[in-house]
């Protein structure tokens, strides 16, 4: 079954569906050792990579697994990143969310923002129950969006990735719908 990708907007941002003309902006992003030095994989080097991240975002919408979406500002339309729910089980009610976003978007609160939309979106709309999400355990400042956002560090997935020779370990992060709290309003303390 089809999910069709929304487009969706919070007070500063705008998520939409990836359209071809992404592909340049989206190159940029992945390809920036900087920006990539926590990921999962190593830095782009061919500029097709990009058409093929644009067609994957489709056929996840066409196969009903997720949303990737494209995130650019609301005040100038340049885009800063991208936001994503996928491994969407509608029997489970569960789905996996992540995002990247460019250095120069860092320390504004764009990430939590984005994702808060999206979360949203993901409760009212899918009836999720769970989300879940990984970061690597030296990203810090991903660690913490997960955690204004209201998600509980559940385990740590020890020699999780090796990229270019480089292991590491990742943080296991989950948030359950009851916990959710869709405002920016304070999370109780646990």
């Amino acid at each position: 079954m089809p999910l069709p990708t929304p487009t969706l907007q919070t007070a500063r941002l705008r998520l939409r569906p990836f359209d071809d003309a992404d592909a340049d902006d989206l190159f940029a992003l992945h390809s920036s050792a900087y920006v990539l030095r926590y990921w999962d994989a190593p830095p782009w080097s061919d500029r097709a990579r990009s058409e093929r991240f644009i067609n994957a975002c489709r056929q996840m919408a066409e196969g009903g697994t997720g949303a990737r979406l494209a995130v650019e500002r609301v005040s100038d339309g340049v885009f800063i990143g991208w936001c994503s729910l996928n491994g969407w089980n509608p029997d489970y009610r569960s789905a996996s969310m992540g995002y990247c976003f460019d250095h120069a978007a860092w320390g504004h609160g764009y990430a939590t923002e984005a994702a808060r939309g999206l979360l949203r979106w993901a409760f009212d709309a899918l009836d999720l129950n769970r989300v879940q999400a990984e970061t690597d355990t030296r990203n810090v400042a991903s660690a913490r969006v997960l955690e204004k956002l209201g998600f509980v560090r559940e385990g740590t997935l020890r020699e999780d990735c090796i990229v270019n020779g480089e292991v590491s370990d990742s943080w296991v992060y989950g948030l359950i719908r009851r916990e959710w709290r869709p405002s920016s309003e304070p999370i109780p303390a646990r």
